[in-house]
C-alpha cells in the first residue's frame, strides 16, 4: 500500500552518495590483439581515469593506483591512450607527457618544463614503432597554443608532419602503412561545421605530398577498410552518413543513405561509430534522439535488436562481434559484446542500480511545437516511486537543458534523472534546436540564435507540460550546465515561467566567454551569436549578466574553481548581480574541480545542495539527511 507524501519528500534508496559511486564514466572500448580495453572515470578515486583490460573473462586495472589517463588537448581531451605491440602509450593528466605502460611505466616524451606539449588521438604506423599524434604546443610567450600533427618514436623523438591549420584530428594510417588520412579545420569553424580531409603518402620513411582530398562539409572519423579503401562520415546529404572516398578525385558516395545520424559532434577525440567485421560494417546511429546499432551488409542496413538505446564507441572482435559501451532506459552503461543475433554479454563489474526496475521512470518521447511551427524534441519522465504517491496537486518539474550547445539529451538510464523522479519530481530533457541527432538542418537552427531558439524551446516545453496537466505550473525548475547553464540563465532573465533555477558552471557573460575561453571554442560564438567583436552589441544584449534587473527567480549557482572553459569569474559576476538585486540565491564553489564535476564528494554535495535549495524554495521537506544549504 502506497503512502501519501508531498512531492519532493519521497524517501529514495538512490541517495546522492550512491549516485556518485555509480557515476563511473565508461568510454573508448578498444579491441587489440583480440583483448578488450576501455577507460573508466572513477569518482571515488578522486575522479581519475583508469585503463581496464579484459582477458580470459577477467577485468583488471592496468598501471599504478594513482595513474590518471587524460589528455588536455582542446581541454575536453579524449583519445589519451593507444595500445601497441610494445605496450600502451598514454598521456598522464599530471604532466601531459606520453608514457609507455608495459608492466612498469616509462616516460617517452620530455618533461613539460622542457616542451609544454600535449598529445591526443594517437595512431600506429604499421610495420614500424612510430605513432602519429595530434599535438598541442603551449608557449610561454603566447596565450594561444599551436596545433599540429607529429610522429612520436619510442625514444621520444618528435617530428612535425602537418602544421598551419588551427586544428587537427583523427589521423589514421592505411593497412599497408603507405597512406595517412587526417582532418583539419580553421577558425571560426567547429568540427561540426566545415572540415577538410587530407591525404599524405609515406616516402622513404617520411610523410609527404599532403593534399586536401575533400574540402568539407562537416567531416569526421576517416577510416581505412581492411582492403585499404578510405571512408568518412559526412553530412553532405543533410545527415551524418558513412561515405566511401575516391582516392583519385576526392568524390564521396554514401554506402547507405538515410535520415539517421551515424556521427557525433567532435567535442572529444577518439569517437568511433563504425567498424569492419568480415562480412559487414557495424555501426551505431541516432534516430529521433535514440541510439541504435546494426550492420551494413551489401548496402542494406540491418538493425541488431539488443534492447539497448545508447552507444559510445565501437570496436570489433575477430569473431565478428562488436564491443561497445551501451545502456538502455532501464540499465546503466556497461562495456558489452553484441552479436549479430542481438545477444549481449556484459564485461565490467559496474555497480548495480540502487533502484529496482519497478521504480525506474522510463520516458515518453514528445514533440512540442516551437514558435515556427516545427517540432522540438524531448523526453518526459514522470515521478515514480513504488511506495509513495502525492495528493498535493501536480508534481514539480525539472527541465534539463543539455550542454554543448551542440550536444543532445541522454537516451538511456541516467541516475541523475532518477534521483529526482524517485523523490516525486517530473523531469523533461529537451533536445532544443541546435541539438545533434536530428540532421544538419536542425543542428544549424541555432546559428546566430543561441540564447533565443534554445530558450524558446525550453520555455515552450515547460509550458506545454504544464498545460497538459503533467507538471505544476507554479513549480517549474530549469537546470543546465555550461551551455545549458547559459540557456537556464537566459530563461530566467527573459521570462517568469520558472520558480527556481539551477546553474552549473553556466555562461553569464558572452563577451567574457569570447575573450577568456580556450582556443577550441574561441570563435564558436561567431556562428552561435555573431562576429566578435564587431557585433558586441548582440553579445551584450544576450548576456544574462547585463539583465540582472529582470531577475526575479531564486537560483543556485555551482562552479568548479579550476574551470578553464567557463572560468569562476562568470559565476562570481552572476552571484554579485543576484546579491545586488536582492534575489534569493546560493553559491557553491568546489575547490579543484574543472569543467564538469568528477569527484564523488563533489557529485554528491552538488545534488544535496540542489535538493536542499529546491526544498526551501518550493516548500517541501526532503527526506534525506542533508545539511540545509544557506540561501542569501
Amino acid at each position: 500500500m502506497k503512502t501519501n507524501l508531498p512531492y519532493g519528500s519521497w524517501p529514495s534508496k538512490l541517495t546522492s552518495s550512491a549516485l556518485a559511486k555509480g557515476a563511473i564514466r565508461l568510454s573508448e572500448p578498444t579491441v587489440f590483439n583480440n583483448d578488450i580495453y576501455w577507460l573508466e572515470g572513477r569518482p571515488e578515486e578522486s575522479g581519475r581515469t583508469a585503463i581496464v583490460k579484459y582477458h580470459d573473462e577477467t577485468a583488471s586495472t592496468l598501471g599504478p593506483a594513482d595513474l590518471n589517463v587524460r589528455t588536455l588537448v582542446h581541454e575536453y581531451g579524449g583519445g589519451s591512450w593507444l595500445p601497441t605491440s610494445n605496450g600502451i602509450l598514454l598521456t598522464s593528466l599530471i604532466d601531459q607527457r606520453i608514457w609507455l605502460l608495459n608492466g612498469d611505466l616509462q616516460p617517452i616524451t620530455s618533461s613539460p618544463s622542457d616542451s609544454h606539449l600535449r598529445f591526443a588521438n594517437g595512431t600506429s604506423v604499421p610495420n614500424t614503432t612510430e605513432t602519429v599524434w595530434v599535438v598541442e604546443r603551449h608557449r610561454d610567450d603566447s596565450p594561444t597554443p599551436d596545433n599540429l600533427l607529429a610522429t612520436v618514436t619510442l625514444d621520444g623523438h618528435i617530428e612535425e608532419i602537418a602544421t598551419g591549420a588551427d586544428f587537427y584530428s583523427s589521423p589514421v594510417v592505411s593497412p599497408d602503412g603507405e597512406s595517412l588520412a587526417y582532418l583539419s579545420w580553421n577558425h571560426p569553424s567547429m568540427p561540426w561545421d566545415h572540415v577538410r580531409l587530407h591525404l599524405a603518402k609515406r616516402i622513404k620513411g617520411k610523410w609527404r605530398h599532403h593534399q586536401i582530398l575533400v574540402d568539407g562539409p562537416a567531416l569526421q572519423q576517416p577510416k581505412f577498410s581492411p582492403e585499404g579503401e578510405l571512408h568518412i562520415v559526412s553530412d553532405e546529404t543533410g545527415w551524418w552518413n558513412i561515405h566511401k572516398v575516391d582516392l583519385e578525385n576526392g568524390l564521396t558516395q554514401p554506402i547507405f543513405s538515410a535520415q539517421y545520424e551515424f556521427g557525433v559532434p567532435g567535442w572529444v577525440f577518439g569517437q568511433q561509430t563504425y567498424a569492419w567485421s568480415d562480412d559487414a560494417i557495424w555501426c551505431t546511429w541516432i534516430d529521433k534522439g535514440t541510439g541504435h546499432i546494426g550492420r551494413i551488409v551489401e548496402s542494406e542496413l540491418l538493425e541488431v535488436d539488443c534492447g539497448l538505446t545508447e552507444f559510445n564507441g565501437l570496436s570489433m572482435l575477430e569473431d565478428g562481434r562488436a564491443v561497445t559501451v551501451a545502456a538502455s532506459w532501464t540499465s546503466q552503461a556497461a562495456v558489452v559484446i553484441i552479436a549479430a543475433d542481438g545477444s549481449v554479454e556484459k564485461l565490467n563489474n559496474s555497480q548495480e542500480s540502487p533502484l529496482p526496475s519497478e521504480e525506474i521512470s522510463t520516458p515518453t518521447s514528445m514533440s512540442v511545437p516551437d514558435l515556427d511551427g516545427d517540432d522540438t524534441y524531448c523526453f518526459y519522465f514522470a515521478p515514480l516511486n513504488s511506495k509513495f504517491f502525492s495528493q498535493s496537486g501536480l508534481p514539480p518539474l525539472i527541465l534539463l537543458s543539455h550542454g554543448g550547445p551542440t550536444g543532445a539529451a541522454r537516451s538511456s538510464y541516467d541516475l541523475a534523472i532518477q534521483f529526482w523522479t524517485n523523490r516525486g519530481f517530473a523531469v523533461v530533457d529537451v533536445n532544443y534546436r541546435g541539438s545533434t541527432g536530428f540532421g544538419t538542418e536542425y543542428r544549424n537552427k541555432l546559428r546566430r540564435k543561441w540564447g533565443i531558439a534554445d530558450t524558446e524551446d525550453c520555455v515552450g516545453a515547460a509550458r506545454f507540460l504544464a498545460n497538459q496537466g503533467l507538471a505544476d505550473p507554479k513549480r517549474l525548475v530549469i537546470k543546465g550546465g555550461s551551455a545549458g547553464g547559459y540557456t537556464t540563465l537566459r530563461a530566467l532573465t527573459t521570462t517568469d515561467v520558472f520558480a527556481a533555477g539551477i546553474s552549473r558552471y553556466g555562461v553569464a557573460d558572452l563577451a567574457t566567454l569570447a575573450e577568456d575561453t580556450h582556443k577550441f571554442e574561441a570563435r564558436y560564438l561567431d556562428s552561435l551569436v555573431g562576429e566578435w567583436p564587431a557585433e558586441r552589441d548582440i553579445y551584450d544584449e544576450r548576456s544574462p549578466i547585463h539583465h540582472a534587473d529582470r531577475l526575479v527567480t531564486p537560483m543556485i549557482v555551482l562552479q568548479g574553481s579550476e574551470d578553464p572553459v567557463v572560468p569562476p569569474s562568470q559565476a562570481e559576476q552572476l552571484v554579485d548581480a543576484l546579491q545586488a538585486a536582492g534575489i534569493p540565491h546560493s553559491y557553491v564553489l568546489f575547490a579543484g574541480e574543472s569543467h564538469g564535476f568528477r569527484q564523488a564528494e563533489t557529485i554528491s554535495a552538488a545534488l544535496d545542495a540542489e535538493l536542499s535549495f529546491l526544498g526551501q524554495i518550493l516548500g517541501f521537506e526532503p527526506h534525506d539527511e542533508i545539511t540545509p544549504i544557506t540561501i542569501l
